[in-house]
């Protein structure tokens, strides 16, 4: 296999803790299968076990040199497979063919990129991933990877911008919980109608059995995760840091919670600090792993209509909640539902409705107050509304004003008379007084 190289500066070994624990002493040979799946040097690609202890350390050495959504790293994971492409980033040595096509690629998009110090930068933040697993797994947390049972199988949607693995923090099962699940997103200067809503949707939503995802920030996030716990069912927190890291601080007892009923998952590596992009990376996470995603509150420019965009581009039902218009928090709410790619909610009824079963999950037809004269017919409401709101009237000049003739107008009034709308008075025929306005 031919490969192009970038000088590193490093000296050290490449992949010493990955051979290790596929049992070789030297750099690991990477093959294709049949499938085109790169197999790793104990020769597992993830069967009915998952995958080997040489791949799972090989991504957890990737989720630290790489930065998530790196679709370069990820091209080259599909080509070569976990071990060969750490390999590759730690030593800085790209496959030739592979590094041609990158450039073919970018050149083709008119986008710039430099292979060398793309391949630079993953060297630069090689770790001992053996001491990246311990130290996750010493917190509290787990690591689930593509093949794993409890990956959830949805974010493969994201195709080239799947996450390399997460890193798990909680009690309950991750895939299980996202079976049936809605993102729950807004402002995080948010409006007490906003919070009330997320709160109140999250509970409604939880008590049928949903789980409600978002991320853990202050706002419209923090309100819904509480309302998911408060209606004892799971709820997950998508970190744009890793799981040992509180941000934001105040809600440590927040995160405790959802921990001990749900679960705190990241991308990034223990000890991750978030970024103003990463918030943006780990968007596509939130909308990648519900059937759904619910804007409650969003200025014209935010994170959630962020989120929102990766939904919309994933095909997953977008929903948002109306507002006051004069409320710049909620403009962001109106332009996805005046774009059409939102539709307008206002219960948790219709969020299931949308991406529930069809004909199971039926919201209930929202009507205004039955009133006694709706059970009317035409010619009957036509009598009432012929009789002055004030006074009496005689039969005729009611049934003139009415557009019946004498009869019809005697006929309606009679049981009009036996339903209490009207009564028979010296001077005539008049309202009830419940019956007036």
């Amino acid at each position: 296999m031919e490969t192009t190289e970038f000088s590193t500066g490093g000296d050290a070994p490449a992949c010493e803790a990955i051979s290790q624990a596929a049992g070789t002493s030297g750099p690991i040979r990477v093959a294709e299968g049949a499938n085109g799946d790169a197999e790793g040097a104990n020769g597992e690609v993830g069967g009915a076990t998952g995958p080997g202890r040489a791949d799972r350390l090989a991504r957890v050495a990737i989720m630290r040199m790489a930065e998530a959504g790196d679709a370069v790293m990820s091209r080259l994971i599909a080509r070569f497979g976990p071990v060969g492409a750490m390999e590759q980033a730690r030593r800085g040595v790209l496959d030739s063919d592979f590094a041609r096509e990158e450039k073919e690629r970018a050149e083709a998009s008119r986008r710039h990129l430099d292979l060398g110090r793309h391949a630079a930068a993953w060297a630069a933040r090689y770790t001992d991933p053996a001491g990246d697993l311990e130290q996750g797994m010493r917190r509290g947390a787990r690591l689930v990877v593509p093949g794993d049972v409890e990956w959830p199988t949805q974010l493969d949607d994201l195709g080239q911008a799947r996450p390399f693995g997460l890193w798990v923090d909680g009690q309950a099962n991750l895939r299980f919980s996202c079976l049936r699940s809605v993102s729950v997103v807004g402002a995080r200067a948010a409006t007490a109608y906003g919070t009330t809503v997320a709160a109140e949707f999250a509970m409604s939503l939880g008590g049928r059995g949903w789980t409600v995802i978002s991320g853990g920030a202050y706002g419209i996030d923090g309100a819904a995760h509480r309302g998911a716990l408060a209606s004892g069912t799971p709820t997950v927190v998508v970190l744009a840091c890793g799981t040992d890291v509180c941000y934001p601080s105040a809600h440590e007892d927040l995160f405790g919670a959802v921990r001990r009923q749900g679960v705190v998952i990241s991308e990034w590596p223990p000890g991750a600090h978030p970024t103003r992009l990463r918030f943006l990376i780990r968007n596509r996470v939130i909308a990648a792993l519900s059937r759904g995603t619910v804007v409650v509150q969003a200025a014209a420019r935010s994170g959630a209509l962020n989120t929102a965009t990766h939904a919309w581009g994933l095909n997953r039902h977008l929903m948002a909640v109306p507002g006051p218009i004069t409320t710049e928090v909620s403009a962001g709410c109106h332009v996805l539902i005046r774009q059409g790619k939102a539709v307008c909610v206002t219960s948790a009824e219709e969020i299931v409705e949308l991406v529930g079963s069809i004909g199971d999950d039926l919201a209930p037809e929202q009507r205004g107050p039955v009133r006694p004269r709706d059970g009317l017919n035409d010619e009957t409401r036509r009598v009432l509304e012929a009789i002055p709101a004030r006074g009496a009237t005689g039969p005729a000049v009611i049934a003139v004003a009415a557009g019946v003739d004498i009869g019809t107008a005697l006929a309606c009034l009679g049981a009009l008379a036996a339903a209490g709308f009207v009564e028979n008075v010296d001077r005539g025929w008049r309202l009830r007084p419940a019956a007036r306005g």
